[in-house]
């Protein structure tokens, strides 16, 4: 398929219910559960209960309108800011936040995260915690100094960011230049924790094909420790998805904090 043609993330149509259909239902048909849903959520919930990331602002920056990287962190943090770069995403997301008709159901990823927890019976209040957290959905522009301008955020005690980095960009300097702007969002000694699809060049959406970019392992080390992080944890988890939607070959989730 001639990579030309792939449309990009944020600048096309992007049908945010498919995408959720397509990589994160509870369908037998949908094979990314191992993958997308229990290897985020399963990590998130181990990096928080180690106690050393807890303070008041996390940010979440990440593609697509998930929901689940926020369960663990609810129990953490008293405010989250949640930015999306698109209309649609912020729309099918502040549809389950309101807990309107038709919006998406999380119940399946809900349920795997009180598994690892161990309150099974405590699944409406998981739903209820993360609804009352994170009340701040705004949308960001990259192409701006301050990506939230006119808006001004609190620097941020950690941010997550997952699988966005991957899709909007087209090469390394893009990447390097724009993770530098999401930095800028944190505070001196917080902590970043990165997730992202190692080796893709492509997801599919629907009928749509759009880019990712392509980088390994070293890449994303090397450009964390060139803007002065440390790496406190790398994890590496090999694809388990049989599916031609998407190319990766592996998920990386790396955790990292600046000196100060």
């Amino acid at each position: 398929m001639d990579s030309g043609f792939y449309k990009i993330y944020h600048q096309h149509e992007f049908d945010s219910r498919e995408h959720l259909e397509n990589y994160f239902s509870d369908q037998q048909k949908t094979v990314f559960g191992e993958d997308a849903l229990m290897f985020p959520i399963e990590s998130l919930r181990n990096i928080f209960t180690l106690g050393h990331i807890k303070a008041d602002v996390l940010i979440e920056l990440s593609s697509g309108s998930m929901v689940h990287l926020l369960y663990a962190a609810c129990d953490f943090f008293k405010h989250i800011i949640v930015l999306k770069v698109s209309d649609g995403c912020i729309m099918e997301l502040k549809r389950w936040l309101d807990s309107r008709t038709g919006a998406f159901h999380w119940g399946h990823a809900t349920k795997l995260h009180a598994d690892i927890e161990g309150s099974i019976d405590q699944l409406h209040d998981k739903e209820e915690q993360v609804r009352t957290a994170a009340q701040h959905v705004m949308k960001c522009d990259f192409e701006k100094e301050n990506m939230t301008d006119p808006i001004v955020l609190p620097p941020a005690d950690c941010i997550i960011t997952a699988a966005l980095l991957d899709v909007i960009f087209k090469d390394r300097d893009d990447y390097i230049r724009y993770l530098r702007k999401i930095l800028r969002l944190l505070k001196p000694g917080g902590h970043l924790i990165l997730i992202g699809c190692l080796d893709m060049t492509y997801y599919k959406v629907g009928k749509d094909t759009f880019h990712a970019f392509k980088y390994n392992e070293v890449f994303a080390r090397k450009t964390l420790v060139g803007e002065g992080f440390i790496i406190e944890n790398c994890k590496i988890h090999k694809r388990t998805a049989v599916s031609d939607l998407t190319d990766y070959k592996a998920l990386i989730l790396i955790v990292a904090h600046k000196e100060i």
